[in-house]
């Protein structure tokens, strides 16, 4: 039973993202619409953590299985990706790298600042 409440409670912040999609003039998935809501909820304390810890975790576990879907229908489509395939490869590969390395600076970046503050704090 706990387990239904967490995923109702994840489905219902889903389907507030929806609304605010359907509301809201921007063009904004309604999946990261639900993810700032989760957010801010989370942040606030609105929604604590263990109300949606053990639902939100098997849903990570199973997200590569979300996958199989799209993979098939790409490998069904190959004559219409064929002429666009080397460009896509590229596109792929050189975004793939750039927010590798964002992501990698902005860690270096939490992790020093981190350090400093704890550095300053046991002078």
């Amino acid at each position: 039973m706990k387990f239904l409440k967490q995923f109702s409670l994840i489905m219902l912040v889903s389907f507030l993202g929806e609304i605010l999609h359907e509301v809201l003039p921007f063009p904004i998935p309604a999946s990261v619409y639900g993810l700032i809501i989760m957010l801010l909820a989370l942040v606030t304390g609105v929604i604590r953590l263990e109300h949606v810890r053990e639902a939100a975790a098997f849903l990570i576990e199973i997200m590569p299985v979300m996958f199989i879907p799209a993979g098939v229908k790409l490998m069904t489509s190959w004559g219409a990706l064929q002429p666009v395939f080397v460009p896509v490869i590229v596109i792929t590969v050189v975004s793939t790298i750039i927010v590798m390395g964002v992501t990698g600076r902005a860690t270096q970046w939490m992790i020093r600042r981190e350090k400093n503050k704890r550095g300053g704090r046991q002078s």
